[in-house]
């Protein structure tokens, strides 16, 4: 899957851009650390490995930081958020 890079732009700081970058690789590197493993034995909610885990939830709120959303906010909510956003953005 090629990745689309993230851009400076009103709604999301270089800081941030730079901090949501970090943290994904930390999920890569998170994930190479496995390079026996398959994704679904990498996702399986049972065995995820708490490095990946953790990388995981870090660039979870590296992302809610950015956008502004509220800890607090359901996978629900966040997806219908994100959803506006390129509603918005695709409407231009």
């Amino acid at each position: 899957m090629k990745s689309v890079p993230l851009r400076c732009n009103f709604r999301l700081r270089c800081e941030q851009k730079a901090k949501i970058e970090q943290t994904a690789q930390g999920v890569l590197d998170a994930r190479a650390k496995f390079p026996d493993s398959s994704l679904a034995d990498l996702y399986d909610e049972l065995t995820m490995p708490p490095e990946l885990r953790s990388a995981h939830r870090a660039n979870d709120k590296a992302v809610m930081q950015a956008y502004g959303f509220d800890p607090a906010m359901s996978e629900q909510e966040i997806v219908a958020e994100l959803m506006k956003m390129y509603r918005e953005l695709v409407e231009r």
